[in-house]
Formats: C-alpha cells, sequence, structure tokens
C-alpha cells in the first residue's frame, strides 16, 4: 500500500515509518522538513505546513495515497481540514490520538476504550479528544477512520521522563547518584512504552480492516510505581541505588509551578490501561522491557553528547528546602 504520514521524522513516526517500509509499503512523510531523522532511503518526502489547508490538499491529492497516518494533528480545526482535503482521496485515516482524552481519575482501572471522557483532564486532552470526534464522525463516508491511543512513549529520540520533566539531566543525577525528587510518596502508577513497540501498532494498522471504525490503547503492560521505575533507571545504568525523596504533589505544584505541569495533569494520577483490542486486531505485543527501552534511549543521548550536567536545574533547592522543613516540623514533636 501507499502510505503517506503527516510528520513521519518524530520520536513515535520515525519508528512507524522505518516499519512500513520493512513490511513493503511505499512511504511518503509529509513534514515541513525542519527535523531530522534516520530514515530508510525508499522514504519519500514532500515539505509543507499542515496548517496551510491549500497545501495539504494538494499533498492529499498529488500523493494519492490508499492510507494516511496522522501524527500531528492537536485540534478539532486541524482535524476538520483533514477531513475536507483527503476524504474520498484515501481509503484510511489513522489518528494519533491519546490516553489523555479520559477522564481523571478514572473510575475504574483497567481503562478501556469506552471510559468516560469527561471532564477533560487538560486542554491537550481535551483538543485531541474533540480531533477523535470529528474523524469518528467522517467514519465510513469521508474514509475509514481508526484511532491510536499511546500514553508514556519514550525511546532512541527522546529523553526519560521524571517527576519534573523531561530534562536529561535526570540521567545524569541518577548516574552520580544525587537525590530523585518523586511526586507523593511513589506508589502512583506510570507505564512507558518503546516507540517501537508503539509504532508496531500502527503499521498493524495500516489496510486492516478489522481496525476500520475503531480505537485502541497502545500502552505499556509493564505499569509500576514511580519508585520502582526511579530504581529501574538505575539499574538498566548500573548506577547506584537512587536515593528518593518524597514530596507530596500538591507542595511541589505550589513551590514550583513552572516545572511541574506534567505532574498536575498527568503523572499523580494511578492508571493502567487495557491493550487487549491491540493485541487481538493489530498484533500489538510490548517486545522492550522497560530497563532495556533505558538503555536505548541514554545510549542514544551519550551519542548525540545530549545529557545535561546533573546540577542543569534547581532540584538541590528543591530537596533541600523540602529536608529542612520537615526537619523542623518532627522537631516540634521531639
Amino acid at each position: 500500500m501507499r502510505v503517506l504520514l503527516i510528520g513521519g521524522t518524530g520520536l513515535i513516526s520515525t519508528g512507524i515509518t522505518r516499519q512500513l517500509v520493512a513490511a513493503g509499503h511505499e512511504v511518503v512523510c509529509f513534514t515541513r522538513g525542519e527535523t531530522d531523522a534516520d530514515l530508510p532511503e525508499a522514504v519519500e518526502f514532500v515539505r509543507g505546513d499542515r496548517n496551510d489547508a491549500d497545501r495539504l490538499a494538494a499533498v492529499a491529492q498529488d500523493v494519492d495515497a490508499d492510507c494516511a497516518i496522522d501524527m500531528v494533528c492537536f485540534d478539532p480545526d486541524q482535524a476538520r481540514a483533514a477531513v475536507e482535503a483527503f476524504a474520498g482521496r484515501v481509503d484510511q485515516y489513522v489518528f494519533c490520538s491519546t490516553v489523555d482524552v479520559y477522564h481523571r481519575p478514572p473510575e475504574r482501572n483497567p481503562v478501556t476504550e469506552s471510559a468516560s471522557r469527561e471532564p477533560g483532564v487538560s486542554e491537550y486532552g481535551r483538543n485531541k479528544a474533540a480531533a477523535e470526534d470529528v474523524f469518528r464522525d467522517a467514519d465510513g463516508e469521508a474514509f475509514a477512520t481508526t484511532v491510536i491511543r499511546p500514553w508514556s512513549t519514550y525511546g532512541e529520540g527522546g529523553t526519560v521522563l521524571h517527576t519534573l520533566g523531561d530534562g536529561s539531566y535526570y540521567v545524569d543525577r541518577i548516574r552520580k547518584g544525587k537525590p530523585i525528587v518523586v511526586h507523593g510518596d511513589g506508589t502512583s502508577l506510570w507505564g512507558p512504552c518503546h516507540r517501537d513497540d508503539v509504532a508496531a501498532a500502527f503499521a498493524g494498522s495500516v489496510g486492516n480492516e478489522a481496525a476500520y471504525g475503531e480505537a485502541y490503547h497502545v500502552t505499556s503492560e509493564e505499569t509500576i510505581t514511580w519508585n520502582q521505575y526511579h530504581r529501574r533507571v538505575a539499574s538498566a545504568l548500573d548506577a547506584p541505588e537512587p536515593d528518593l525523596v518524597h514530596i507530596p504533589t500538591e507542595q511541589l505544584r505550589a513551590a514550583i509551578p513552572d516545572r511541574t505541569h506534567l505532574l498536575e495533569n498527568h503523572f499523580r494520577y494511578s492508571t493502567v490501561f487495557d491493550n487487549a483490542k491491540a493485541r487481538r486486531d493489530l498484533g500489538f505485543e510490548y517486545t522492550i522491557d522497560f530497563e532495556e527501552g533505558v538503555r536505548r534511549t541514554v545510549a542514544a543521548l551519550d551519542e548525540r553528547d545530549a545529557v545535561d550536567p546533573w546540577d542543569g536545574e534547581n532540584d538541590d533547592a528543591v530537596v533541600d528546602a523540602w529536608r529542612e522543613s520537615t526537619d523542623s516540623f518532627v522537631a516540634r514533636f521531639e
């Protein structure tokens, strides 16, 4: 099949592009040309901004793809422009959504694809949900729609998340045994999934009639606590046992709001997502365990000399302030 990726050079889409080529598909990437990626020579490129409706429509006509995979649609206006451009021109439209469409905390775990999306957890999640609705309304008339909802995806080309964001300095702190800030008591759940496993599900959806009109989770099957998360990162990097400093989420949010936006809407909640549909229909498999994925991700960072120094942010000031305040609290009762 001839497949157009809107995107194609990002963290997940690089993996998708490679796997589609390996499966024998013709692949065209529509990008702005601002991101380099190591892709097979067989990949064709067309340049432009997907927010330019005329350019998007021209690409839809000129590429003449059987399937489009949209990795960079983030709101309903972009979705409506895509429907207008691709209606009747592709057989299938695969939309990269997110598990952030769901309400948090979830009513029950594991979360299935029919779980409540109201009220939305964040503006990002609400916009993705609204875009889903546009594509779902177009299903069966403009084209067949497939929606895929990844969770926390990591891998080569990205970094390793932590309570205070995605700064690569965290890797250096782990390696050097420096204190690591952990929200709450570290027992909320998180589930990273390597980009190559996520990409395989996207590739498995292409031309797959079982996926027409359906939505799928493509997430980790190794859901762990944040305490376990940090210890496994340390183990993967042959680093010392991490010194975990637990600070209540609300205090972190109040003290450093500019560094805790991911914590506010995501990290603080325990969620487990049911991947049964993706295993059944898309051939999804969780093949890269977290420690192996961390080793690959950090090796790629090292190769680019992209690990920042351990003191690149104010983590030590946060740790010191918290320890002083708790020492003072305890001392009042002695």
